[in-house]
C-alpha cells in the first residue's frame, strides 16, 4: 500500500510542475500581450502583431480565424499598422480569376524597438525642455540619448 501512495504523490508532484510550467508560459505570453499593447497601443493590434511573426505572409481573413478577432476589426488595425510601417502587405499571387487579397507581414522585433525608441527619446527630451517652456531657468542636461543594441553588438 506504501508503494501505491508513493507512485500517487509522485504523480501529484509531476502535474503540479506541468501546471506551474503552464502559468509560466501564459504569464510570460501575458507580458509580451502587455508590452506590445502598450507599444502599439491596444491589444487587438499586439494579437495581430504577434500572430503574424508566427505566420508571415497571412491574410486578414487568416488573422482574424487565428486570433479570434472579427475581419472587419483585423481589416482596420492591419491597414493602420501599415500605414504606421509595422506591416508590411502584398497581393497575394494566384493563378486563377478573381479577388487576390493582400497577405501581411509583421516587421522584425528590433526594427520595431527601433521606431518605438526613437519616439519614448523625443518625448523625455520634451519633458527636458519643461523648464524652458515654463519660462524657468532651463537646466544644463544635454537631453536624453537611448541606444538600442542587437543580441550581437
Amino acid at each position: 500500500m506504501s508503494g501505491d501512495s508513493l507512485d500517487d504523490t509522485t504523480g501529484d508532484d509531476d502535474c503540479e510542475l506541468e501546471q506551474s510550467a503552464d502559468r509560466a508560459i501564459e504569464e510570460f505570453d501575458e507580458r509580451v500581450v502587455d508590452l506590445l499593447s502598450w507599444i502599439l497601443e491596444t491589444e487587438t493590434r499586439a494579437r495581430i502583431y504577434i500572430f503574424l511573426r508566427q505566420h508571415h505572409a497571412a491574410t486578414s481573413q487568416e488573422i482574424a480565424d487565428g486570433t479570434g478577432l472579427y475581419p472587419s476589426t483585423v481589416r482596420e488595425a492591419a491597414a493602420e499598422l501599415t500605414d504606421e510601417g509595422v506591416l508590411t502587405r502584398q497581393k497575394r499571387e494566384s493563378d486563377g480569376a478573381g479577388n487576390n487579397p493582400y497577405e501581411y507581414d509583421a516587421i522584425a522585433p528590433s526594427e520595431l524597438v527601433g521606431s518605438f525608441v526613437g519616439d519614448i527619446q523625443q518625448q523625455l527630451n520634451a519633458l527636458c525642455d519643461l523648464d524652458a517652456e515654463l519660462g524657468l531657468e532651463p537646466s544644463e542636461d544635454e537631453g536624453v540619448t537611448i541606444s538600442v543594441e542587437g543580441p550581437d553588438e
